[in-house]
């Protein structure tokens, strides 16, 4: 990722205490990324996130196939530029474009990003509790993220998962982002996630 100054309207405020007390009461929920960036149905079964709110932190647990990718050289933790290993990533958007990039490795790597803009870093020194293991040909994790860290008005997201290497890379999404290439940062192709808004603020129909 490329990243740009975040705009100047698009500052990344923390959640009200209101909003945090609604996203607390979330039920759990499961994430499956089934298909390629391009919106091909992916030839193999591919990760789960499973979600699970708390009073004050969102608990993120992954399963997903390990493809065997040599792991970052920096220590397990928080590891810049994670994207160019094997990874799973969930982001959360908010309102003015404001959302949260989240990046897991099977190796006990992760990294957390704050955006304000499409690109637009605001903050990345972010640290939190996260542990991986490897068994059986498959990869499990869990992540605990404050909910503070979460945009204001956060009501969509999108998931995605990258393995393998030069020709053989591939690169998946919850919501497909067609393009000339594989973007992960197509906001206007993420998905709702249920009742995270407002009831206020939900469509109708």
């Amino acid at each position: 990722m490329t990243a740009t100054p975040p705009r100047p309207d698009a500052a990344f405020d923390f959640p009200s205490h209101e909003e945090r007390a609604r996203w607390a009461t979330l039920p759990p929920s499961t994430i499956i990324i089934d298909h390629l960036w391009d919106a091909r149905r992916a030839p193999e079964a591919g990760p789960r996130l499973g979600l699970r709110f708390g009073e004050k932190m969102l608990a993120i647990e992954i399963d997903a196939p390990f493809h065997g990718d040599p792991p970052p050289e920096a220590a397990p933790g928080r590891c810049p530029k994670l994207w160019e290993h094997e990874v799973v990533e969930l982001f959360l958007l908010g309102s003015r474009e404001r959302y949260l990039e989240l990046e897991f490795g099977p190796h006990g790597h992760y990294l957390a990003l704050r955006l304000a803009g499409v690109r637009r870093l605001q903050a990345d020194g972010m640290t939190l509790p996260y542990a991986a293991s490897i068994e059986n040909g498959r990869w499990s994790a869990e992540a605990r993220v404050p909910l503070e860290w979460l945009p204001p008005d956060w009501s969509r997201f999108n998931a995605y998962a990258i393995d393998g290497d030069g020709a053989q890379r591939r690169y998946w999404a919850r919501f497909p982002v067609p393009g000339a290439r594989p973007d992960f940062h197509r906001l206007d192709c993420f998905g709702t996630f249920e009742g995270a808004a407002p009831i206020s603020s939900r469509r109708k129909g």
